[in-house]
């Protein structure tokens, strides 16, 4: 981003494109998966094992459930809150908060991206 204007800096989250929105959507990798590929952050996937790292919920890990490209937010398996009336919902949170402890699978497309560079 360009700007260090506020206004200037949520329109062009809003106005993002795709590719620039899976960008927005990495997350850092464990040590041990930084070794074995050479990256320092993918994007994420749901169904891959994170580990939350900031907030509320840090230290918890679980499975990705749902990734969310339009508010660019994630929700964790576990991560949960109870609203008033009793239920539990899922808690949105950002990628770059998280850190990928294993892939769900490793297949053609993601071992391109990972085998680039």
């Amino acid at each position: 981003m360009k700007s260090k204007q506020p206004k200037k800096q949520r329109k062009s989250l809003y106005r993002a494109k795709l590719h620039q929105r899976h960008k927005m959507l990495h997350a850092t990798l464990c040590r041990k998966l930084r070794e074995k590929y050479g990256k320092r952050a993918v994007r994420v996937r749901k169904g891959d094992k994170v580990r939350i790292m900031r907030g509320k919920f840090a230290g918890h890990e679980g499975r990705i459930l749902e990734v969310d490209m339009k508010n660019y937010r994630i929700t964790v398996d576990g991560a949960t809150t109870k609203k008033v009336d009793g239920t539990e919902v899922a808690v949105p949170i950002h990628p770059s908060n998280v850190m990928i402890l294993e892939f769900k699978e490793v297949d053609d497309v993601r071992k391109k991206i990972l085998e680039r560079k």
